[in-house]
Formats: structure tokens, sequence, C-alpha cells
């Protein structure tokens, strides 16, 4: 991690205040970010490397609107073998340039009734039903070792992101996620298991990351595009492929949303002095 620092450093010149993570289908916001430096996974020291069709596997710093940004196209899962310090370490690595607030996205199984694939859904709460933590094992210097997990997605900025919903005109709604190990999609037995535990939408990843964000001490939204509806609740069977295909659709509504919500979520996230 040392040297991981180290390298960002050299290579993001100034200290992002906002870590944006860019599911799968998602990374195209990204290409808006401007006086970009862009760094392939494969060159940052320590960084895994993603295989997953539609993650990019790049990092891009630099500024969108008037907030310094650095972010990440494409991550890294469970289920492709790496530990879950592994998946998080890019947040902890991140957080010590100095971000303070992590947004982070992706593609979800819809399982609550009503929803349709192209909606989006800001993440109140989550389960984690991946198995693993990646705060377990030795303590970290810098890192709570005991989060408080109450409000890991900050009601404040979850305020913001519906404001701004509102004034553009974009259907959002809350729910929670339900995070599980996969690759494997859910069987039908477990998407009515996961609705009677009072999850409203599934995925594979967010949950390490977040963990790692808040013992780190940042502000978090997460937000999930519903991509598909969850096993036995739609025809047909389930594809990567339709979970890309939806996320090209509305990337350009979750663009608009994220571009509207940064820089007022920048500014809450300031003391009253730095903010004017």
């Amino acid at each position: 991690m040392e040297n991981t620092i180290a390298f960002l450093r050299e290579r993001v010149t100034r200290a992002p205040h906002a870590i944006l993570i860019l599911g799968s289908g998602l990374g195209g916001l990204a290409d808006e970010i401007q006086d970009a430096v862009r760094i392939p996974y494969s060159e940052i020291p320590g960084f895994p490397v993603t295989a997953v069709a539609g993650h990019a596997g790049a990092l891009v710093a630099g500024r969108l609107g008037p907030v310094e940004v650095v972010a990440m196209q494409g991550r890294f899962h469970l289920y492709e073998g790496w530990e879950p310090t592994e998946v998080a370490g890019p947040v902890r690595a991140l957080a010590a340039l100095g971000a303070e607030v992590l947004l982070v996205t992706n593609a979800a199984g819809g399982i609550r009734p009503g929803m349709q694939p192209g909606d989006l859904m800001l993440i109140s709460d989550h389960l984690n039903l991946m198995g693993r933590n990646p705060l377990a094992g030795t303590e970290v210097i810098g890192s709570a070792r005991f989060v408080d997990m109450t409000e890991p997605y900050d009601a404040e900025f979850r305020r913001v992101a519906e404001q701004v919903a509102a004034e553009q005109g974009i259907p959002l709604s809350e729910g929670v996620y339900a995070a599980m190990l996969g690759p494997s999609y859910e069987t039908p037995a477990e998407i009515r298991m996961l609705g009677r535990l009072g999850a409203d939408a599934v995925g594979m990843s967010t949950v390490p990351e977040v963990l790692v964000a808040r013992a780190m001490g940042l502000r978090l939204l997460g937000i999930s595009c519903i991509t598909n509806l969850a096993a036995g609740l739609g025809g047909g069977t389930l594809a990567h492929e339709e979970v890309l295909e939806v996320g090209i659709r509305v990337r350009d509504q979750l663009a608009a949303l994220i571009r509207g919500v940064l820089p007022r979520i920048a500014t809450a996230n300031r003391p009253a002095e730095a903010a004017s």
C-alpha cells in the first residue's frame, strides 16, 4: 500500500476531493473529466487488474465541473478471486491522497415490485451477504477498527441527490442493496429470500469499498442502476450483455445526476469558511 500511495502521489498532482467508482457499463462518465491524467490499473503497483467486460480498468484523475475527482473506470470483485483487502485497497489508497467523499455506482438486479430496467436507485442501506469483510485481519493504522454502520450512506447526500433528480426530471427511488458473492446470478428462491430480508436490489460489488471508506472517515453516496429484473421476476434468462446494454442506455441520465450532485456534496462536506 505504501508503494501504491507513493506512485499515485507522483502521478496525481492535485489532491482529489471525491472518488468515483463507476460500475458495469457506466465508465463513460470518466471521459468527461477535464485536465485528465489516465493511469491503467496495470501500471499501478499493488492494484489488481480487472478482466470483467464493461470495466475499462483505468484510474482517471482531473476535474469534473468544479470538483477535483479521481474516477475508477471499473472495479474489482471478490468473485474474480481477489481478497477483500485487494478489492477495497484502491479506496484506501485514494483516501490517503486526500479524498473526503466516495460516490459509488453499480449495476444491480431489481427485486422490489414495480422496478424496471433503467431505473436509478439511491442506496439507503445494504445487506452484506458476501461472507467477507475487508476490515477483518490485521488492524490498519489510520483506519477505524470497529466502524459504526448506522448510516453508511449519507442522509444529507441522499437528500441532495433527490433534489437534483427532481430538478432534472430524473426518476429516482431509494432502497436497500444486497451484496452477494457471485459470479453466478441468484436463483428465484434466493431472490424470494432476499426480498423477505428487505432487499430492493441485488448485486456483486460495492460493499467492500463502502466498508473501507467508512473506516477511513469518508462520506458516501451510492447509486444503483437497475439493469435487469432479478431471477424469477421477469421473462427469460439473465446475461451480462443485458447488464451492459441497459447501463449504456441510462448512462446519460446517471451522468447528469452525478454532475449535478457532485458540486453540492463537495460543498456540504467542507467547513463553512472553506465552502465560502
